[in-house]
């Protein structure tokens, strides 16, 4: 049907709109407590909103229905484990957070270790983000290009820029502001993207079972107790049930306990109980915004009549959904659409941005020379600064994946893998071995690291088992050094 001048309008409306909505809803920022953590006023259902739109990127919304197009719904096995590790951070990670007026997720670590481990591990977090954001923001370059037909780094700039402009002159509450709105525009995007097809299809719902269920396959499955002929086969196995559950739980106690991107709303909540109110707000949805998008991905399979998507014209499951959205929406819908795809972008770019200046400026500047008596407007033009500094780099970095032919979900997923289970472990070192220090601390944190520089570099694992590897070879070092110094220390 293609892309009409009212669908064009549409999505100019919705970027000119979030950036002057969010930047007015957001007032006037009058200290880095204002700008980074929204005053620590905002409401638990904000919030809750807010982190499900910031980690559903269009990783989410067009890679997730390609995964399930191309495969089942073993997917959501990962699902199941993220809920139990957003609860497990409500009762382990949220109470230790609100003990003490942090700041940043690296605060716990510079109270509990030092200061040199807050910032090691701050940019740590810096550089991994960058590059994880750069996956999602390409992401969203996907669509927008197959609809435009601008290359990739148009794209990138038109998204990173208005995305960045409400960012910079809102801070937080801007970006929590729009983070709700654009939730409920991509859903809702999504939602009439899956009424017209279940309508075009000559047996509705029917349709979708049928093809789903052919040929004595099951594509309704998400239960997967595959456990191949060895460990290493098991261990290589993607969406088992075991990897899925276990390496979700790890996967999510390390991004919503250890990440700045989403501890820095939790700690903008009121309260403690707020904060895990929103936590498990977020949970649940997450579980059913999974769900939903891959039992999208089963109805377009069954539009497209069961093909493969190299018959549709296609080179990776990302492109199936893009496709529908082109050529089958009518006027109007799929702008709605495009708007939610870049809703669930900018919702997601903005956090970004907003977590990698708080923690350049909260965990790494403040301690430096020149920030140590900043305060008040010279303390906002910094901040603000970084901001700017950050927002240009994300877009920049967005770059560097323009070429990758891999489901964008996974690639994502396995750069924040890297370190994730290093900052998880270096977390239970502090919360629960109440006897290592700041060595033992570094020890195991860089042995986390080096393990997973050779799991990804040496072996077949599923990255559904790297936050899990990671996070228990830097328990197992850490509790190590600290066992050999108290050895050492007894025999002198």
């Amino acid at each position: 049907m293609g892309f009409s001048g009212l669908d064009y309008a549409i999505v100019g409306v919705y970027l000119i709109g979030v950036t002057v909505i969010g930047t007015w809803i957001a007032g006037k920022q009058e200290s880095t407590r204002d700008y980074f953590l929204g005053g620590k006023e905002m409401s638990w259902w904000s919030v809750g909103f807010s982190i499900v739109a910031s980690e559903t990127s269009t990783l989410t919304f067009i890679s997730i229905p390609g995964l399930a197009y191309t495969g089942n719904m073993h997917f959501l096995q990962l699902a199941f484990g993220y809920f139990i590790g957003r609860l497990l951070v409500s009762v382990v990670f949220i109470p230790a957070y609100y003990k003490g007026d942090l700041e940043t997720a690296y605060d716990f670590l510079g109270k509990r270790f030092g200061t040199s481990l807050r910032k090691f591990t701050s940019s740590v977090f810096l550089v991994t983000r960058v590059l994880a954001s750069g996956v999602r923001l390409f992401a969203t370059a996907i669509p927008v290009h197959l609809i435009t037909g601008l290359d990739y780094s148009t794209c990138i700039l038109l998204i990173g820029v208005f995305t960045l402009a409400y960012t910079y002159l809102g801070g937080l509450k801007a970006v929590v502001a729009m983070d709700v709105v654009q939730l409920f525009i991509y859903l809702s995007g999504a939602a009439a993207a899956m009424g017209i097809i279940i309508h075009q299809l000559p047996n509705g719902w029917a349709d979708v079972v049928s093809f789903a269920t052919a040929h004595g396959t099951n594509k309704f499955a998400f239960i997967n107790l595959t456990l191949g002929d060895n460990l290493w086969d098991f261990l290589a196995t993607p969406y088992t049930l075991v990897g899925g559950i276990l390496g979700g739980t790890f996967l999510t106690m390390a991004s919503h306990g250890t990440d700045q991107l989403l501890v820095q709303r939790l700690l903008g909540c009121k309260s403690r109980w707020d904060s895990q109110r929103a936590l498990m707000l977020d949970a649940t949805v997450i579980v059913l915004q999974f769900a939903f998008f891959l039992i999208l991905g089963l109805c377009l399979y069954a539009f497209y009549g069961g093909v493969s998507i190299q018959q549709l014209g296609l080179s990776a499951s990302d492109e199936v959904f893009p496709k529908f959205i082109i050529e089958n929406l009518p006027t109007g819908i799929a702008g709605l659409v495009v708007a939610g795809v870049l809703a669930s972008a900018m919702g997601t770019l903005s956090s970004s941005i907003s977590s990698l200046a708080s923690s350049t400026y909260l965990d790494l500047f403040k301690f430096t020379a020149r920030g140590k008596d900043v305060s008040g407007e010279a303390a906002m033009r910094w901040s603000k600064l970084f901001t700017l500094i950050w927002g240009v780099i994300l877009i920049g970095g967005a770059m560097l994946f323009t070429d990758t032919k891999n489901p964008v979900v996974e690639l994502g997923l396995k750069i924040a893998s890297f370190t994730y289970g290093g900052l998880l472990g270096t977390f239970f070192l502090g919360l629960l071995f109440k006897k290592t220090e700041m060595k033992d601390a570094f020890v195991g944190f860089v042995s986390g690291i080096i393990a997973m520089t050779i799991v990804l570099s040496m072996t077949r694992i599923d990255f559904t088992w790297h936050t899990f590897i990671g996070a228990s070879v830097t328990i197992l070092a850490g509790n190590a050094s600290r066992w050999l110094r108290s050895r050492v220390l007894a025999h002198r």
